[in-house]
Formats: C-alpha cells, sequence, structure tokens
C-alpha cells in the first residue's frame, strides 16, 4: 500500500513539473513572439493619417442637364464630400433634401451674398443640414466710409448672431475684393470684437494672392477661419492682362504656395472643415479635373 502511495506521489510530481514547464515554456514563447511583434511594429512606418478635409463645390458649379438626385450621385462619384448652395440658385429645397438623404452629399452651408436679412440664409442651412452662412461684409468706396463701413457690418452680424448660436449655424465672414478687411490683423480684430461663438471666417484662398500670402493670413486668422472657399491667381496675368484675368487660371497652376498653405492650415489645426471650390464650373469631366486639382492642392488624395 505505502509503495502504491509513493508511486502515486512520484506520478503526481512528475505531472505537475511537465505542466509547468509546458506553461513556463508557453509564456516564454508568447513573450518572445509579442516583443518579436513589437519590434516589428516599430520598424514598420506608420499609415498617412487620413485628412479629414472635406471637398466640395458649388452648387452653381455644377452644369451637367441632369436632375437634382443625378448631380448630387456625381459630386459622390467624383469624391465629393458635398456643395454649398447661393440663395439665388433656382432649386427645389425639397428635391434637394431627398437628395441629400440619397446620397449622403451634405449641403454644408448656404451662400447668402451681400443681402441685410440674415435670418432667412440661417433657416435655409439648417434646413439644408449645413453649418454655415457665407457672409459678405459690405462694401467701402467713395459714399460708404471705412469707419462706417466697419460699424454697420458689425451692427448686422450681433443683430443675427444670438439666432445663429442658436440653430447651430455660423455666420462666415469672406475675404472678398470689397475694400474693406484689408489684412488679416484687422480682420481677427472685426472677428473678435463680435464676441460669439458664432462667428468666423471663410478664408478665401486665391482672393489674398492679388496683394498677399495665403498661409500669412491662416497662420495669424487661425482657429477663427472654419471654411476655406479655393481657387487661384496669377500675379502675371494680373499685369499682363488685367486686374480680374488673374483669377482664369487653374488650381495648382498659379501663384498660390499650396505647400505652405497646407503646412499653415496643419500648424493651425485646420483638419476637418470644408474646402469648396469656386472656380469656372462644368460637367462631369470639368468637375473630375476640379476634383483631381484640389486633391493635389491640399493633398487630399
Amino acid at each position: 500500500m505505502r509503495n502504491h502511495e509513493a508511486a502515486t506521489r512520484v506520478i503526481s510530481s512528475q505531472s505537475s513539473r511537465r505542466t509547468f514547464l509546458k506553461e513556463t515554456s508557453a509564456a516564454l514563447l508568447a513573450g518572445t513572439l509579442s516583443h518579436s511583434n513589437s519590434l516589428f511594429a516599430a520598424e514598420t512606418p506608420p499609415a498617412k493619417p487620413e485628412t479629414r478635409i472635406k471637398k466640395a463645390v458649388k452648387y452653381q458649379m455644377i452644369t451637367e442637364p441632369v436632375s437634382v438626385l443625378d448631380k448630387f450621385k456625381m459630386l459622390k462619384d467624383l469624391g465629393f464630400d458635398g456643395t454649398e448652395i447661393h440663395y439665388r440658385s433656382q432649386v427645389d429645397p425639397k428635391e434637394v433634401r431627398r437628395a441629400i438623404d440619397a446620397t449622403g452629399v451634405q449641403v454644408h452651408g448656404f451662400l447668402n451674398s451681400s443681402r441685410d436679412e440674415l435670418k432667412d440664409s440661417i433657416d435655409q442651412a439648417k434646413y439644408y443640414g449645413g453649418t454655415s452662412v457665407l457672409v459678405v461684409a459690405g462694401r467701402v468706396d467713395d459714399k460708404h466710409p471705412y469707419d462706417v463701413v466697419y460699424q454697420q457690418q458689425q451692427a448686422k452680424l450681433r443683430k443675427h448672431l444670438p439666432y445663429a448660436e442658436q440653430q447651430g449655424i455660423k455666420l462666415l465672414v469672406e475675404n472678398v475684393w470689397n475694400n474693406f478687411l484689408l489684412s488679416p490683423l484687422e480682420m481677427a480684430r472685426f472677428i473678435d470684437e463680435l464676441e460669439s461663438p458664432a462667428a468666423g471666417v471663410y478664408f478665401d484662398v486665391g482672393n489674398v494672392v492679388r496683394f498677399g500670402w495665403p498661409e500669412q493670413w491662416i497662420r495669424i486668422l487661425g482657429p477663427r477661419i472654419v471654411k476655406l472657399d479655393i481657387k487661384e491667381y496669377s500675379r502675371k496675368k494680373q499685369v499682363d492682362e488685367g486686374l480680374w484675368k488673374g483669377f482664369q487660371v487653374e488650381i495648382t497652376e498659379g501663384d498660390c504656395n499650396w505647400p505652405e498653405v497646407r503646412k499653415a492650415l496643419n500648424e493651425t489645426g485646420f483638419k476637418q472643415g470644408w474646402a469648396t471650390a469656386e472656380v469656372k464650373g462644368g460637367g462631369r469631366q470639368r468637375l473630375q479635373d476640379i476634383s483631381e486639382r484640389m486633391d493635389r492642392a491640399l493633398d487630399l488624395a
């Protein structure tokens, strides 16, 4: 009996030892593989992060003679995330809403131009599921003094900003050729004095090139920039052919330094806003070319 119990203890001890060795070996092997995998992962360059800048065109640029729904489908096929509608656009809002729901292509904003009444524009942007109304802040000329325009435009925006905040819509002032807000420092001051989270800048890259450098404006305006208009400008064509001829150049073929623009956008944290082409439109082939040019300019490919 004693011999049997002793033999049982030996067998149990040997079994425990084998189990211990087996589990230890497995743990060591797992650790080795884990270490090997971590080394391999460290040697593999990280994947390029997917950009969150969304690409769009102005709705009036789409001249393909098809239905609203087919226009939205075409935008999606060409890599656009959305569009932006002008208050003068002859389009059925209900048809647009159906196209948005069917394709996922967004109407990210509403173009108010220079109308004084902004409430309707805010309501339109809200209806489409957009986030902004583009505002052109007045015009300075011999009959409209600079300081008066400054005060009037701020008063107009202050009147509508509380409602815009309530609706979740931003009122974005664009830099245009209106002889007003002629420097980024002044534009920053104009926005800051409004003291509203719904006030911001719709920065037009091409509009600055005539008299400045977009990357400098971007760094100064910083987080005030909520959305971008994308187009080009050629100083040579301006000199040789006339002031407005400078715009008659394709995206990436003018004097905008796109690598510097991208660098400035990255530095200021512009990584998830909208970039909308504002150039001569056309049919499918033309829009495809615009899409590809925007990809190169903003490194979206």
